[in-house]
């Protein structure tokens, strides 16, 4: 069984039956969670890198369409698609929240070191949140950028030759794993309530 997009990113239960492993190469994961500890933030901080990643190849890929490929619209009074005004703003807008996103990713990965070397409920807490935040933003613009990308780039961007729907897929695919309308959730029980997220990969 397979989805679109992100092939490997499936999620489930492996069963390894008579396999021998040395207890070096284990990992006690069940152990991550039974006291405030970063394991949570670290899972969450990787899926915030790979969406903040597949935005910033999207948003690099329409700049590339659009000024090599792209024509301008017939009403647009310019010459080049580069020069359209409402691209020019499009492709803005995506780059300043794409930049919201990986200052957000940086500040998470600062307070998962802190939680890491200083594991209380308050600094893992913190990363959680913090995490929590990018993790929004990362998934936000990883879609909003995967979708302008063909609005922006125009029909010859969906041609199967360049294969630009990747983007698409594995954004749309890849957010799917932990959805972001929990992550309000937790931002809100926080900042209003003084409520820490729970303990567990998903939060």
């Amino acid at each position: 069984m397979a989805s679109f997009g992100q092939r490997t990113t499936l999620s489930g239960t492996v069963i390894i039956d008579n396999v021998k492993v040395p207890k070096t190469h284990l990992v006690p994961g069940y152990k991550g969670y039974d006291k405030p500890t970063a394991d949570g933030a670290i899972f969450q901080i990787i899926q915030v890198a790979v969406d903040t990643g597949i935005a910033q190849a999207a948003i690099d890929e329409t700049v590339h369409f659009v000024r090599t490929r792209s024509r301008a619209w017939i009403d647009s009074g310019v010459d080049n698609a580069w020069d359209d005004p409402y691209t020019i703003q499009a492709i803005g807008d995506l780059t300043l929240r794409l930049h919201a996103a990986q200052a957000l990713l940086e500040k998470a990965g600062l307070a998962i070191d802190r939680a890491v070397v200083e594991p209380t409920a308050e600094t893992v807490a913190h990363a959680q949140i913090v995490t929590a935040e990018a993790k929004i933003l990362s998934t936000e613009i990883a879609i909003a950028a995967t979708n302008k990308l063909f609005e922006l780039a125009g029909t010859r961007s969906t041609l199967a030759e360049h294969n630009l729907d990747r983007h698409w897929r594995n954004a749309r695919t890849h957010t799917l794993h932990d959805p972001v309308r929990w992550k309000y959730s937790i931002l809100g029980k926080y900042f209003l309530n003084g409520e820490n997220p729970p303990l567990h990969a998903w939060s």
